[in-house]
């Protein structure tokens, strides 16, 4: 049965679900085929590489003809042209992360385009909708990538955030499968994101040394880095060189980055740092995107079903 949200009927999608901005990754191979299943396939710019990501977008336009959006991940690009760079590429749906919700709303919603901010916190949501997002994207501390070093679990943070906003929020951290999909609702979200169950999917570009490393781990298999600082803190595949990271620290976080292609590409792991969460302790096999997005919402169905019966 078709699941109609304020996420779904604002962005135009199928599912109420939407693909992680995952840098490097979240190109159009990838982000078509989330698209093209029924959800919102978001291309990256954290990567810096403006040039390639509007190439990235005209690919796009040519394997898809659902929608899709893109992510300004203003910590990592900051040059204020991006927001034209976004304006000019006819881009319709903007999540914007790691910064200033009030830097580029204003110019972006002035442009028609539809904003959705990430925050890891209660005080950034706030923010948010003081800025004029039209919705928000609220990440667990269990999810993968770069994080508030303040880490809140989803299972906190979400029913949290709902309390205090109005505008439509989608819960991202720990959400693989129509379970946890069901239980983001229950806490009162109208969407999910994925980051390390579409990173492992069979679409995703990532060398299958990384893919492997995902289906093989434990839920404990993850590090949370950089907690104290200087920059951000952030989630990764437990490797040798991370697990060095995490009792070492490092003075400079972005630098651990340098050789990001050779974990990418070539799938040497110990060469920087694999981005991933926790819920790769619960993602046993590699699918394409269509499949998890059918599985999903056929779970998430009976997940509620379940719990219906139980209630009554």
């Amino acid at each position: 049965m078709p699941i109609r949200t304020r996420i779904t009927d604002r962005l135009g999608i199928e599912k109420p679900i939407i693909q992680a901005a995952m840098g490097w990754i979240a190109r159009a191979q990838l982000s078509s085929a989330v698209s093209n299943a029924g959800g919102m396939g978001i291309i990256e710019t954290s990567s810096g590489e403006l040039d390639a990501v509007k190439q990235e977008i005209v690919k796009m336009r040519d394997l898809t003809d659902k929608p899709f959006g893109v992510n300004v991940a203003q910590a990592f690009v900051r040059d204020p042209g991006i927001v034209q760079f976004v304006i000019d590429q006819g881009v319709k749906f903007v999540t914007t992360s790691a910064g200033d919700p009030m830097k580029y709303t204003a110019l972006l919603k002035g442009a028609g385009l539809t904003v959705f901010h990430v925050v890891p916190n209660l005080a950034g949501a706030l923010r948010a909708v003081e800025a004029g997002v039209d919705g928000l994207i609220v990440e667990g501390g269990e999810g993968g990538g770069f994080k508030n070093p303040k880490d809140v679990a989803s299972m906190v943070l979400i029913p949290l955030v709902c309390e205090r906003v109005k505008i439509p929020v989608v819960a991202a951290g720990g959400i693989m499968d129509g379970r946890t999909m069901a239980a983001a609702f229950a806490l009162g979200a109208e969407g999910v994101l994925m980051g390390t169950r579409i990173l492992s999917s069979a679409e995703s570009p990532v060398h299958h040394n990384w893919k492997d490393a995902i289906v093989n781990a434990e839920a404990t298999d993850t590090v949370f880095l950089n907690r104290k600082g200087p920059g951000p803190a952030l989630r990764a595949l437990r490797t040798e060189r991370t697990m060095r990271l995490e009792a070492e620290g490092s003075p400079n976080i972005f630098g651990e980055f340098a050789r990001t292609q050779d974990v990418y590409v070539k799938g040497d792991l110990e060469a920087g740092i694999a981005l991933t969460g926790q819920v790769a302790g619960r993602i046993t096999e590699v699918k394409p995107v269509r499949q998890i997005f059918e599985e999903t919402m056929t779970e998430f169905e009976e997940t509620l079903a379940r719990m219906n019966a139980v209630a009554r």
